[in-house]
């Protein structure tokens, strides 16, 4: 069910909905906050013309709230900024991706894509590392392994 919001209350010369602008898409801008799965599918340019939608919006109804709007207006402000962050967020989630696919490949991988933990879990020996033993140390266990001692029960 998409609600339908006449932008037309000003422009007298449109009289369509936005859902009817955007229905191709099968995405309502200003009606309800948007969904991540319905932009997951979106290309970059869809999101980035998305976002400026959303940024114009929010700056209208910021403008409508300063100049003493409807209540309708200033309680739509939250839903548009969730809008605004669902956006960015499938954006940069979508960004990170196609880095990770060009990284896969090579050597060292870049630093904003390497597990964050701690600086002292990042420096940590790894577990390879910490099982290796010295020749000195492999030729004394071979030569003074240790002692198994019968137990009398």
């Amino acid at each position: 069910l998409v609600q339908e919001l006449y932008v037309a209350e000003r422009n007298k010369e449109h009289p369509q909905t936005y859902s009817q602008i955007n229905h191709e898409q099968g995405i309502c801008i200003l009606g309800k906050m948007v969904k991540a799965y319905e932009l997951k599918g979106l290309p970059k340019e869809e999101l980035l013309k998305h976002l400026g939608d959303y940024r114009k919006e929010l700056s209208e109804l910021a403008v409508a709230k300063v100049t003493g709007g409807a209540a309708s207006k200033i309680a739509k402000i939250k839903s548009v900024r969730k809008s605004i962050a669902r956006t960015l967020t499938v954006y940069n989630t979508q960004q990170k991706e196609g880095i990770r696919k060009a990284a896969a490949g090579s050597k060292y991988m870049p630093k904003d894509l390497r597990m964050k933990k701690t600086r002292a879990m990042r420096r940590a020996l790894t577990k390879e590392q910490k099982s290796i033993k010295t020749l000195k140390q492999q030729k004394k266990d071979t030569h003074f392994p240790q002692r198994r001692y019968a137990v009398k029960a």
